[in-house]
């Protein structure tokens, strides 16, 4: 499976994924699109942006081929765990 295939298939998953799962994919994606990340830690207030931009933080200096890698492996697992 291709990374752009695995995002799409990721968001027709049967069952939501647990939030530290899907904190995973979120953060494998931006690190596979994006690369490491630059921004601005969110504020105090903002616990789901906070978790996101932790998560994604953690990737830092994973190449964005081993990222979508990661992504794809992770997303063949919920789609076996959760169907689509």
């Amino acid at each position: 499976m291709q990374f752009e295939e695995a995002a799409d298939k990721v968001k027709t998953l049967k069952s939501s994924p647990t939030n530290d799962e899907l904190l995973e994919l979120y953060a494998l994606y931006k690190q596979g699109t994006v690369g490491d990340n630059s921004t601005a830690k969110p504020g105090m207030f903002d616990f789901k942006g906070k978790a996101k931009w932790s998560a994604w933080d953690t990737k830092k200096g994973v190449s964005s081929e081993d990222a979508k890698k990661q992504y794809v492996a992770l997303a063949e697992k919920l789609i076996d765990q959760y169907g689509i």
